[in-house]
Formats: structure tokens, C-alpha cells, sequence
């Protein structure tokens, strides 16, 4: 994962060397999302900053730096995901004549990683038609030095995460509240209606956050900043098909549309629908195992993991490596499940067996790793096992 963060002020009372220095701060505390490579650009004129906190998985080399410029110089860039068809969308961009890419001379891509054919995307058919050709996970907030428009996007599912809002008159986003946390004029205070949703939900529901005036991005949808922001929060969190003064929110992929649409033509032929499925599944697997990096599984030796790593071990040369947490308790226990199913697939496994005590010592991390309330005690062991995988892996599938 990366981590994205940034500001769009109107009041540019200060020297670009302030703006990238505040914006620096920001996306240092993000470093435990992108330890490998960190960047800051800033458009002082608009009083636009970005920057970009790196964990290299596809194009290990310089030319993955972020935040990117697109090649016309229209679009900057910081991008948080994975797009899993970006090979796709460079075959097209390269056939389409009125592309960037075609009309430089040569025709070569600077490197080979997904932020670089998204920004070509994005200069060829725009923002929404190239989002709704993506496939992947993403969080992106893009700078267009044509429009001064500013636009944040997240993935159809959430799958990563986006905060937006307003701190003493600046507009602020990012990948983690303790990056807003990091403005060096923050002082909002805890949302009344959050806490009140988090003692009822056991977390905070989106689109809200635990601070006043900041609000998570909803899945699938695409927030542009189409002017100077105002200078004051939105009492509410926007949600699709709203704006306020220059900020507005729209939906780019639907769930509901989606599910309208298999119910109109439903699928009556289980033989047919059992391929169609594992086909899915299969290109979705294969698509996700593309990396530049070790790559490796969580294995609970539940249906889920299990067919999961299953389908990699399938499409894999070698044996994955998969990972699991056992416990004390038995009941607890699921590592003898996960063990049966790694020696029936052959794959390559390690175990993490936790005691209570290594669990207890993980709570009073817990805050300053989710930024706000959170009482689903998985997120104890989930750490766990992402620790130890780290030791032998870059990225994991579960």
C-alpha cells in the first residue's frame, strides 16, 4: 500500500517552502504505508500541494516516483492502489491515435508502472470514462492544471481508504486521519453524531468521521473541487449528488445499478453460472498476483483463503507462501484447518502462534494505527499476521 495526502487553500499567505514543508509533515506520517519513497509537489499560484509516501510494487525503478506528471503536463497525480488491468489499458491507449502516447515522438512509456498509464488515461478519455475502465483498487487525488480542478476518486468497493475535509479554511484529504492530523492548523474537535454512531455500530460509519468537518469518500464515488474551495466545513458529509459552493460529489459506479441489472437478465443455467464464476474468479486471482515483489496469501483454512490460495497455487510455478495465526485457545485455534489445506495444496506455510500476552501488548498500538474508535477485536490478530508476513512478503491476498 501507499499513502496519499495533501491541501488546496485559497489563503496563500505563506512561501511555496511552507507549503511543501506542511504537506512533508503530512505525508510523514504516513511512512508505515510507503517506506520505500516519499515525494512533495506543490502548484503555489492555487495553493494546490501533494505528496506521496511509496511502497514499491510494480516499477521498482524511479520512473514509479509520485506524485507523477502526466506526459502533456495537464495532470499531478498521487495515487494510492492497484490497477490490475493497466497492461490492458496501455494496448488500448497505444491503438488510439488522439492519444498523448501516439502523438509523442517515439511512442515510449516512460516506465512500466499503473500510475503512468492512468495519467495517459486520463489525458485520452477523462476522468469518469477512465475510472469506469479501470480495474482495480484505488485511492487518487489528481490535479488538473488546465481546469484548477481537484479530483478525489476511490475504488468501487473501498478497498482504500480516503478522507476529505476542511481545517481552519484549508480543504484537506488523505489515506489516514493522522496525515489531516498533521496540518499545522488542525484543532478540530470530536463529532458528536460519529460518537453517537460508533457506540451503536462498534466503529464509525461512513461518511463520517470521529472529527468534525472531516468525512471519508464513499465507495465508487468521485469528488471534484472545481474552483477555490470554501473557506468553512460542510455542516453534513456529501453525499452523492450533492455539492457545497465549489465541491461536489458524484457517483461513477453503483452497486445498486449493478445488481438491477443481473436481476433483469438473471442467469438461469447453474452449469453456465459455476463457469462463469470460476472464470471470474480465476482472472480476478491471476490479475492480483501481478508484482514486481514476493507476493503470498492469509490461509485461515476457511472456504474463502482456501479457495483463494487454491486458485494462485494453480496459476504459480512455485509454492505460495501462506500465513496463519493459531492461538492458545482451541477454540480459538484455526491453524490446524489452515495447515491441512497448505500440505493438501503443497504451498510453502508458516504459522504465528499468538499468546495472550503478545495479544495484550498489541491494544495500545491499536489507536494510533486506525485514528479513530474501532472495537472489532479481529483487528488484533489481523495485525499479527501482517507483521510476520512482512518478514517474507510485500504484498499478501486474502
Amino acid at each position: 500500500m501507499c499513502g496519499i495526502t495533501g491541501f488546496y487553500s485559497s489563503r496563500i499567505d505563506s512561501a511555496d517552502e511552507a507549503m511543501r514543508s506542511s504537506v512533508a509533515r503530512m505525508a510523514e506520517t504516513l511512512h508505515h504505508r510507503g517506506p520505500d519513497d516519499a515525494g512533495v509537489w506543490t502548484d503555489h499560484e492555487a495553493g494546490v500541494a501533494l505528496a506521496h509516501r511509496r511502497l514499491s510494487i510494480l516499477d521498482l525503478s524511479p520512473a514509479g516516483h509520485q506524485p507523477m506528471q502526466s506526459a502533456a503536463g495537464r495532470y499531478v497525480i498521487a495515487f494510492n492502489g492497484e490497477i490490475y488491468n493497466h497492461l490492458e489499458l496501455r494496448q488500448a491507449l497505444e491503438r488510439l491515435a488522439s492519444s498523448p502516447l501516439a502523438m509523442r515522438e517515439g511512442k515510449q512509456w516512460r516506465g512500466h508502472s499503473d500510475t503512468e498509464t492512468l495519467l495517459a488515461a486520463f489525458e485520452a478519455w477523462g476522468v469518469e470514462a477512465t475510472l469506469r475502465k479501470t480495474v482495480g483498487m484505488f485511492a487518487i487525488a489528481l490535479w488538473d492544471r488546465q481546469t484548477r480542478t481537484l479530483s478525489l476518486a476511490r475504488d468501487r468497493f473501498g478497498e482504500k481508504p480516503l478522507y476529505y475535509g476542511w481545517v481552519n479554511g484549508a480543504f484537506v484529504f488523505g489515506s489516514e486521519l493522522k496525515a489531516l492530523r498533521a496540518h499545522p492548523e488542525f484543532s478540530n474537535p470530536v463529532c458528536r453524531d460519529a460518537l453517537a454512531g460508533y457506540l451503536r455500530f462498534m466503529y464509525v460509519p461512513a461518511p463520517r468521521s470521529i472529527y468534525q468537518g472531516i468525512y471519508k469518500l464513499e465507495p465508487g464515488c468521485l469528488l471534484t473541487v472545481n474552483g477555490t474551495p470554501p473557506a468553512t466545513a460542510s455542516d453534513q458529509p456529501l453525499s452523492a449528488g450533492r455539492a457545497y459552493g465549489s465541491v461536489s460529489v458524484r457517483r461513477w459506479w453503483s452497486m445498486t445499478e449493478v445488481v438491477e441489472q443481473g436481476l433483469n437478465t438473471p442467469l438461469t443455467d447453474e452449469t453456465e453460472a459455476l463457469r462463469l464464476l470460476e472464470e471470474r474468479l480465476k482472472e480476478s486471482v491471476r490479475l492480483q498476483s501481478l508484482a514486481d515483489v514476493p507476493l503470498g496469501a492469509f490461509l485461515s483454512g476457511g472456504v474463502d483463503s482456501s479457495l483463494i490460495v487454491a486458485l494462485m497455487q494453480q496459476q504459480s510455478s512455485r509454492p505460495v507462501k501462506t500465513f496463519t495465526v493459531g492461538f492458545e485457545e482451541s477454540g480459538f485455534d484455526e491453524s490446524p484447518h489452515a495447515k491441512a489445506v497448505a500440505h493438501h495444496l503443497g504451498t510453502e506455510h508458516y504459522e504465528l502462534f499468538v499468546r495472550v500476552a503478545e495479544a495484550r501488548d498489541v491494544i495500545p498500538q491499536l489507536p494510533r494505527m486506525y485514528d479513530e474508535p474501532f472495537a472489532d477485536s479481529s483487528q488484533i490478530p489481523t495485525h499479527l499476521v501482517c507483521r510476520a508476513a512482512r518478514q517474507h512478503v510485500t504484498v499478501a491476498l486474502s
